[in-house]
């Protein structure tokens, strides 16, 4: 028996809702139950976010530095700075250390000019880093970030997600639109939330870095 011998299934925003719909037990498709299942939508990728680092969300940036200035605004969409180096001149990266805000206040002089070593990343609702000590010419500041992910958008759209984590998204919109129901089933609602941890924690699983990692203490 042939095989299709394609490997393109990408359900768009519509059809996860209404799968999520089905397992939740609901019926009816109005026009408020479409919006309040794309806001539930939005609501499961936002809490992803706060899960770990997503993979496909990682993405390289820079900044080009200046000097005499040590504080610099990230992409708004960004979770959090994975990776960070500074990239002089030459082209050459160095290694620069994170900071917590105990450390960063701790600095009595923030305006000492010389080669960058340490960063205090503000987690704000626009993100921004601080150098230190201050630039004391042109550098590139090389990073990786995970941003967020991005709004579901209209129903004819796909999520921003892998194809390995559909069944994840849709268990979790399930979950959430059977806890949203006037009378929950509390055996269809353990059902879901089962279902929900199996496929989320199937798609982390596969989602891994396959990299070597150590750990090595830091020896002044």
């Amino acid at each position: 028996m042939a095989t299709s011998g394609t490997a393109t299934f990408n359900p768009d925003v519509a059809n996860i809702i209404e799968e999520a719909y089905e397992r939740a037990g609901i019926e009816g498709r109005s026009g408020y139950e479409l919006r309040s299942a794309t806001r539930s939508l939005n609501l499961v990728l936002t809490e992803w976010s706060n899960r770990g680092v997503n993979l496909w969300t990682l993405e390289q940036g820079t900044i080009s530095l200046v000097a005499g200035d040590g504080q610099y605004d990230l992409p708004t969409d960004t979770v959090d700075l994975i990776q960070h180096s500074l990239r002089d001149l030459s082209g050459n990266d160095i290694d620069i250390r994170r900071i917590s805000v105990d450390s960063w206040a701790s600095i009595v002089n923030k305006t000492t000019s010389g080669r960058p070593t340490q960063i205090f990343i503000e987690r704000l609702i626009a993100p921004r880093v601080n150098l230190w000590p201050v630039p004391d010419q042109e550098y590139t500041l090389v990073y990786w970030r995970m941003r967020r992910l991005q709004d579901a958008g209209t129903p004819d759209k796909t999520a921003d997600v892998p194809f390995r984590f559909i069944p994840a998204l849709t268990s979790g919109l399930a979950y959430h639109l059977h806890c949203k129901k006037s009378v929950i089933d509390p055996q269809r609602l353990e059902m879901l939330a089962q279902r929900y941890k199996e496929d989320w924690m199937d798609a982390t699983y596969e989602d891994r870095e396959r990299a070597s990692f150590f750990i090595r203490p830091r020896v002044k």
